[in-house]
């Protein structure tokens, strides 16, 4: 029972917005009188755990399989993110001996929640993410079926070798949720005969605190971030595709104008390369690497990468900064940005990002094209050095936010659920 532990010490919440959203969902299905399980890959963790009522199933893979499972879920995740490295091996994917080892890792969890629904009968089954795709085609149970893809639906970056396969796995679901209208139309184009929902990302608002005065200055104070400091804050795992990289560029061009100016890099890797993870070690590789483009750029001092924040501490972070910076390469969505619009924070989001679709530019925040640095750099001094534009585009992004709140739209996202149950 997580109720007896402490969060940040004893455990963590898995990185990413995934996580952000499933849990407060869940936690209010249990106190509507529901009775949700969480199936989730965690080779460390007890089998079972409950917290807030949830109950979380964790699924174990042999050590020898799960680097497999991994390798081929980042090549899956690297070409839909437009990752070179991962592109040049996606046409032979499903001939790679690491695809034998992610069908394996979904059969397990196929496993799991077929034990489960025998023992629990569930109503519906709701399958979250990439890396569960193929799960649909390995159930033997025949209740109802719902997919969320939460990353970027390109069809231009999907390989042709991957087509037939994509078909027959997605048309398994009874109902697949996108979270635009562009990613809609290409799932239709790619051949889905399912139900099709365009909906937002959303957050529990009630989960993130105003801290203090002093929590704030306790938290500044450690990380050495000065009272007259102008700090930009990145939220986002470690990973490439976060573009954390033009951040620290346009930090460069920033400081020419705003010497006060730093850079503060929030996140570790994914649960991927986390150490309870999978343990793959991008997430280490790329934190190395912008430290050392950092040095290299002479910011060495402006640039802090706090690694993981608990709850209380990213409060804080968001509290403290000065503007919220998304310059992902591409991103299914981006609900940091509306985490910091809680705090009416302005944000600068690249185009490339799904949560650009709330933004009217110049008014609730920027939008910027990730490969343009010097744009990125621009509009960071224009939000530095306005404080009342700063102010305006943070109270009109507090409005906005509202639109990916829980209880705006919980109540659709039940009304689908119960279309697909009812088979209507």
């Amino acid at each position: 029972d997580l109720s007896l532990l402490k969060e940040s010490e004893d455990y963590i919440l898995s990185p990413g917005g995934v996580t952000r959203m499933v849990y407060p969902f869940l936690r209010k299905l249990v106190n509507m009188g529901g009775s949700p399980w969480w199936v989730s890959l965690n080779p460390q963790a007890p089998q079972v755990v409950v917290v807030d009522g949830i109950k979380i199933y964790h699924v174990s893979v042999p050590a020898e399989k799960i680097k497999g499972y991994g390798k081929a879920k980042e090549v899956i995740w690297g070409t839909l993110h437009m990752i070179d490295e991962s592109s040049s091996q996606a046409q032979d994917l499903m001939w790679m001996d690491e695809y034998i080892d992610y069908i394996y890792y979904n059969r397990r969890v196929a496993q799991a929640v077929d034990l489960l629904d025998r023992e629990e009968d569930f109503d519906v089954i709701y399958v979250h993410d990439f890396q569960h795709i193929p799960l649909g085609t390995m159930l033997t149970s025949m209740k109802p079926r719902i997919f969320r893809w939460h990353i970027p639906l390109e069809t231009s970056l999907i390989p042709d070798s991957w087509i037939s396969s994509l078909d027959l796995y997605l048309n398994k679901y009874d109902t697949i949720i996108v979270s635009s209208k562009r990613y809609s139309k290409n799932l239709v184009e790619m051949g889905y005969r399912g139900r099709v929902v365009e909906m937002y990302p959303y957050i529990d608002p009630t989960q993130y605190k105003t801290p203090s005065r002093d929590e704030v200055e306790r938290f500044a104070s450690r990380y050495g971030i000065d009272p007259d400091d102008k700090l930009i804050l990145v939220v986002a795992r470690m990973d490439p595709m976060k573009g954390h990289d033009r951040a620290i560029k346009a930090l460069k061009l920033v400081k020419k104008e705003i010497p006060e100016a730093r850079l503060m890099l929030v996140g570790n890797g994914s649960f991927s390369s986390s150490k309870n993870g999978i343990g793959l070690s991008k997430g280490e590789r790329w934190a190395r690497y912008l430290s050392s483009l950092a040095n290299e750029l002479g910011l060495a001092g402006y640039v802090i990468m706090t690694g993981y924040l608990g709850q209380r501490d990213l409060e804080a972070a968001y509290s403290r900064a000065d503007v919220i910076l998304l310059p992902s390469i591409i991103e299914g969505f981006g609900l940091v940005v509306v985490e910091g619009w809680l705090y009416r924070k302005p944000a600068i989001v690249s185009y490339n990002a799904g949560v650009a679709d709330l933004i009217r530019d110049g008014e609730n925040g920027f939008i910027v094209d990730p490969n343009d640095i010097d744009d990125i750099a621009a509009k960071i001094k224009i939000i530095l050095k306005n404080y009342k534009l700063a102010e305006e585009l943070g109270t009109r992004g507090y409005d906005t936010s509202k639109r990916c709140y829980i209880d705006t739209i919980f109540k659709e996202e039940m009304e689908i659920i119960e279309k697909t149950i009812e088979g209507r």
